[in-house]
C-alpha cells in the first residue's frame, strides 16, 4: 500500500514556497520529502521536523542554530543546505535533492563490492568528513544511510550536525546517540565523540563495504555495544581471504578501540587511504569478493548497479546522455471522411469544428511543451574527467564553456572537474554556457623559515602558513639565543598539505658547566651559582649529616654536568651531624677499643706514651655516656711505663 497517500502533507505548500510532492523516507527526528520550490523552479529535499519535536523550543533553537552552521559548510561532497523555516507548526529544512541511492541500498543489493569501488566511495565520504572537520563540526552518525550516490557517481554526505540534537537509533540507555554499529567505544562508555569518532564509523563502513557484512552482530543491541567496547574490528581479509594486507591495515588503524591510535581526523585517513590504493595493483582493486551479489535482475541492470558502476567510472557509465533539443511539432493532415461511393463529401460543419478544436489544443499543447521542455537539454556528467573531455562533453551537449575556475581539492585529481555550474544533470538552456570547477590537487603550502624566531613567533608564523606547530625539542647553541629557534622538521621551503604539523628545535643557548659547591655554606653556594648564570633553589627539608650545620650536603646536578642558562639547581643543607653516645673502652685492647668505636660511628686516633708498650687502653678522650657527634674523633691513651 503506498503510504505516501496518507501523508497529510503531500500536495500541500509549505511556506508559500515549497509544495511536496512525495515522501521519501522516515526518521526518529524528520520525515523527509521531495519538493518543489515554486519560486525558483528546482526540485529539492525537505527534511520536515516530527511535531512531537517541534513542540520543544530548545530543541527546534538548538536544531536551527546548527542548520545555519552547517548551511555553511560548502563542500561538493556535502548535501547543501538551503533554507530553513517554520510554516503551521511544522519545522522544516530545504535541503539539496540527490537523485539516486544510498550507500545502503548499494550494499543490499550487491553484497561486497570490489576494493576499487570502496575506496572511490570511502575517498570523497572522507573528503567531506575532513572539510567538516576542520572546520569545527563532528558528524557523530556516519553510516551507510547517510552516503548519498547519486545518479552520475557523485557521492555526498547527508545530516551534518543536525544528529548532535537527536537521531534514529539510540544505545539501549537513550543516552548516546548514533546507529550502535558504527558506535565508537568511547561514544559508548563516556557518551563523548570527536572527530575520531567518525573515523571509527568509516572504518567499520569501510569493512562492511570490502566484506558485506558488519564486523559485530548480536541478537540485541547491548551485546552489539559491549562488542564494539572489548573486541576488535576483524581484518576484512578474515571473511574475504583475497583482501590485500594493506586494506587490513587501513580498518584496523581507523577502528582502534584506543582512539589515540586512529587517525586523528578524515584527512589523515584520507591520506592513508590513497597510500593503500597506491600500493594495490590493479588486479588487487579489481578483485571480485565471493560475497558479491549478481548485478543484474532478470537481464537487466537494476539502478544500484548503474549507479556503482558510475562511481568507478568518473563522470558516470561513459555513454553519452539523450538530447534534449528543441524540435518543431508536424501536425497531421486532417483525414477526411470516405464515402461508399468513393466520392469525395465536403465534411459537416460538426466535424470540421472538432477538428479545429483539436488542432487548437496540439498546437497550444506545443506551445506548453516548448516553453516548458523544449527549449531545454541537460548538462552532461562533468565529475572527474579532464577539461579537455568536459569541453568536448559540453560540445556535443549543444552547450559551450563560459568559463574555469580551479581550487584545491582532496577528492579529485589534479586537472578533473570537481564540480560545475549549473551542476552535472541540471537542466539548462540550449546553447547556453557552463563555468567548469577543475581540481587543482591537494593545496599545498611551503614550510615557512623560523630560524633564530622566538619560539611563540615561530609558532604563529607556522599558524599563518596554514601549518600546525608540532613537537618541540630543545638543544644547546652556541650560536642561537636561548628560546629561539635552530631549525624545524621539515626544513624550510619544503611542501606539505595544509594543518600538517611541523615539529621545532629551540635553543637552550651555550651550555654552561656547574660547579661543585658541597661543603660550602649556603650563601656562599648560592652566589658561585648564580655567578655561573643558574638558578638556585634550596630544599625545604635539612638533613642530618657529618657536615657542618648549615653547609651543602647535596646538589641536584654533579660537577661538570651541562644546563642551560637559568636552569635550576637544588641544594641540599645539612641541620648537622647526628649526637651520640660514646661507649666505655678502657681496659680493652687497642684493636677491640678501636672496633667498638668505629662501628659506634666515631673516628679513633690512638695515643702512646713514651717508650710505652702496652696495648690496653687506659683512658678516652669522651668519657663513657658522652655524647659526640656522629664522625667525630674520640683519641684513646694506651698505659704507659
Amino acid at each position: 500500500m503506498d503510504t505516501t497517500l496518507q501523508d497529510p502533507l503531500v500536495g500541500h505548500v509549505l511556506d508559500g514556497r515549497y509544495r511536496v510532492d512525495a515522501r521519501i523516507a522516515v526518521g526518529g527526528m524528520a520525515t523527509v520529502y521531495r519538493a518543489v520550490d515554486t519560486r525558483l523552479d528546482r526540485v529539492l529535499a525537505l527534511k520536515v521536523m516530527h511535531p512531537a519535536l517541534a513542540a520543544d523550543g530548545s530543541f527546534v533553537d538548538r536544531f536551527i542554530r546548527e542548520a545555519k552552521s552547517v548551511a555553511r559548510l560548502a563542500h561538493p561532497n556535502v548535501v547543501g543546505v538551503f533554507d530553513q523555516g517554520t510554516s503551521g507548526g511544522y519545522v522544516y529544512l530545504a535541503m539539496e535533492y540527490v537523485a539516486g541511492c544510498t550507500l545502503r541500498d548499494v550494499l543490499r543489493e550487491r553484497g561486497a563490492l570490489q576494493p576499487r569501488a570502496a575506496l572511490d566511495i570511502l575517498e570523497p565520504v572522507l573528503a567531506a568528513l575532513g572539510a567538516a572537520h576542520r572546520a569545527g563540526f563532528v558528524h557523530r552518525d556516519m553510516k551507510p544511510e547517510n552516503v548519498l550516490i547519486g545518479d552520475d557517481g557523485r557521492v555526498k554526505v547527508a545530516d551534518f550536525g543536525l544528529v548532535r540534537a537527536v537521531d534514529t537509533v539510540t544505545s539501549t540507555t537513550g543516552s548516546v546517540l548514533g546507529t550502535v554499529s558504527y558506535l565508537a567505544p568511547e561514544q559508548i562508555e563516556h557518551g563523548t565523540a570527536d572527530t575520531r569518532a567518525d573515523v571509527y564509523a568509516c572504518g567499520v563502513v569501510l569493512y562492511e563495504m570490502l566484506t558485506g557484512a558488519k564486523p559485530h552482530s548480536g541478537s540485541t543491541p547491548a551485546q552489539v555495544l559491549y562488542r564494539h567496547l572489548h573486541e576488535d574490528v576483524p581484518a576484512p581479509s578474515a571473511a574475504v581471504p583475497m583482501l590485500a594486507a594493506v586494506l587490513d591495515e587501513l580498518v584496523a588503524g581507523a577502528t582502534a578501540r584506543d582512539p589515540e591510535i586512529r587517525p586523528y581526523d578524515a584527512v589523515a585517513l584520507l591520506a592513508q587511504a590513497r597510500e593503500a590504493r597506491a600500493a594495490l595493483s590493479d588486479e588487487q582493486l579489481d578483485a571480485v569478493p565471493p560475497q558479491a551479489r549478481a548485478q543484474t535482475h532478470d537481464g537487466a541492470e537494476d539502478r544500484t548497479s548503474v549507479i556503482a558502476r558510475a562511481i568507478t567510472a568518473p563522470g558516470g557509465d561513459g555513454g553519452d546522455e539523450p538530447l534534449h533539443r528543441t524540435s518543431r511539432l508536424r501536425m497531421p493532415p486532417p483525414r477526411l471522411a470516405a464515402v461508399p461511393s468513393g466520392r469525395a463529401v465536403a465534411p459537416r460543419r460538426g466535424v470540421l469544428a472538432v477538428v479545429t478544436a483539436v488542432l487548437l489544443v496540439l498546437g497550444g499543447g506545443a506551445g506548453v511543451w516548448y516553453i516548458n521542455s523544449g527549449q531545454f537539454t541537460h548538462v552532461p556528467s562533468l565529475l572527474g574527467r579532464t577539461e579537455k573531455e568536459a569541453a568536448e562533453r559540453l560540445s556535443g551537449a549543444g552547450l559551450e564553456v563560459k568559463g574555469v575556475r580551479r581550487e584545491y581539492s582532496e577528492a579529485y585529481d589534479r586537472g578533473t572537474v570537481m564540480d560545475s555550474d549549473p551542476a552535472s544533470r541540471a537542466r539548462i538552456l540550449d546553447n547556453g554556457s557552463v563555468t567548469l570547477v577543475v581540481s587543482r590537487g591537494p593545496e599545498t603550502v611551503k614550510v615557512p623559515d623560523v630560524g633564530r624566531l622566538p619560539l611563540a613567533g615561530a609558532r604563529d608564523r607556522i599558524k599563518k602558513a596554514g601549518l600546525a606547530p608540532g613537537v618541540v625539542t630543545r638543544t644547546f647553541s652556541e650560536g642561537v639565543p636561548q628560546g629561539s629557534v635552530v631549525s624545524t622538521t621539515p626544513r624550510a621551503g619544503t611542501e606539505r598539505r595544509p594543518d600538517s604539523a611541523v615539529a621545532l628545535v629551540v635553543s637552550k643557548g651555550a651550555p654552561l658547566e656547574v660547579p661543585d659547591v658541597t661543603g660550602e655554606s649556603v650563601e656562599d653556594a648560592t652566589s658561585e651559582l648564580e655567578d655561573a648564570g643558574l638558578t638556585v633553589k634550596v630544599a625545604p627539608a635539612r638533613v642530618t649529616s657529618r657536615e657542618e650545620a648549615g653547609s651543602v650536603v647535596r646538589q641536584s646536578a654533579a660537577e661538570g654536568d651541562r644546563l642551560a642558562e637559568g636552569d635550576t639547581v637544588t641544594l641540599t643543607v645539612s641541620k648537622g651531624p647526628r649526637m651520640i653516645s660514646v661507649p666505655d673502652v678502657v681496659g680493652d685492647d687497642v684493636d677491640d677499643a678501636k672496633r667498638t668505636l668505629r662501628e659506634a660511628g666515631f673516628q679513633v686516633e690512638v695515643d702512646r706514651p713514651f717508650l710505652s708498650f702496652s696495648d690496653t687502653i687506659a683512658s678516652q678522650s669522651v668519657e663513657e655516656g658522652d655524647e659526640a657527634p656522629e664522625g667525630s674523633t674520640i683519641t684513646i691513651r694506651t698505659k704507659g711505663l
